[in-house]
């Protein structure tokens, strides 16, 4: 059960090189927003760790570990974009996107780092990014506010990002990919008993390997019930990943939040170990349905939240309860 009586401490350090901005936990590294890795084309949090001090991030391509998974490179730690705006995809970048595609991908750059500040058991990091055309022209002007808490056997990041139109109306169109990101590390995936093939929205497969002797131990629950591969493109308020890493029990919770566009939210929950909310992809995931369709128009604005939860010893009351906390603003 989780305790939430201690506040441990949470300090941000910023290394002399400028290139990330760390996260610690009683001096123990729980994340760090990296921004300045040229081959991932947006920043992201990686790598994030439990309370346990193992690492829930899967480590390839940034720091390949002897049994990850060597594929979708685009998907590091946790990151936030969608798979086609306005045209352009930005879930799909990375170093290894074909220079045939190219002129179809968009990029995310880190403009600046606008407030840092720590407080009990609270640290708080605000952002600035523009999503890029591949010209670098801004279409999305991005403002994120990380707050990062920690209790003992519970580490919780709170993400809001607010999405600006500033030239022109955007549409984010319905797609699959996207929103709110997460790949796990291979412990977390789902056990596997034969090959699969899953295909990207431009139509590049990626074959998955059963998992054979790897020690694998994920299994997926939603807010609703649904477990395993018959949660994958089901709405739910929140979606729980368990399973063990080293010697420990882990949860690897999202939370979508009421207010969010789309609520509740479509999950993207592969046994692969991708896990991300899509809240912009109703016809992706629900065949004959209208697509969602959503724009933000010329100086308008739509902002995302959500609660990542990653717990030691934590069951379905643990989550729910962190839910409730998550909805009432605490």
């Amino acid at each position: 059960m989780i305790d939430s009586q201690r506040q441990p401490t949470v300090r941000l350090e910023r290394p002399d090189e400028g290139d990330e901005v760390a996260v610690l936990v009683d001096g123990d590294p729980f994340t760090a927003y990296r921004y300045r890795d040229a081959e991932l084309k947006k920043p992201v949090l990686f790598p994030i760790n439990a309370p346990s001090g193992d690492p829930v991030t899967r480590g390839y391509p940034l720091e390949p570990r002897p049994d990850d998974r060597e594929d979708h490179p685009h998907q590091v730690g946790h990151w936030f974009n969608h798979g086609n705006v306005s045209g352009f995809d930005f879930w799909n970048n990375s170093e290894e996107t074909p220079p045939e595609r190219a002129d179809e991908m968009g990029t995310i750059r880190h403009r600046e780092i606008t407030t840092a500040t720590e407080r009990e058991g609270t640290a708080e990091l605000e952002v600035r990014c523009d999503w890029c055309r591949p010209d670098d022209s801004v279409l999305v002007e991005e403002n994120t506010r990380f707050a990062f808490r920690a209790r003992p056997d519970v580490r919780i990041i709170d993400r809001t990002t607010s999405l600006a139109a500033p030239d022109e109306d955007v549409t984010f169109h319905d797609d699959k990919e996207g929103l709110f990101g997460f790949r796990v590390t291979r412990a977390l995936e789902l056990p596997v008993e034969q090959e699969q093939v899953f295909v990207d929205s431009g139509g590049e497969e990626t074959v998955v390997t059963a998992t054979g002797d790897h020690r694998v131990t994920g299994t997926y629950r939603s807010s609703t019930g649904a477990t395993d591969s018959d949660a994958w493109g089901t709405r739910a308020e929140w979606m729980a990943l368990d399973g063990s890493v080293g010697d420990d029990d882990v949860t690897v919770a999202i939370m979508d939040h009421p207010d969010n566009p789309g609520f509740p939210t479509w999950w993207m929950a592969r046994p692969y170990g991708l896990f991300a909310a899509n809240p912009l992809g109703r016809a992706a995931f629900d065949d004959g349905a209208d697509p969602t369709d959503f724009t933000i128009e010329r100086g308008g604005s739509a902002t995302f939240r959500y609660r990542l939860l990653v717990g030691n010893d934590t069951d379905r009351s643990d989550v729910d309860a962190e839910y409730d906390r998550f909805t009432d603003g605490t």
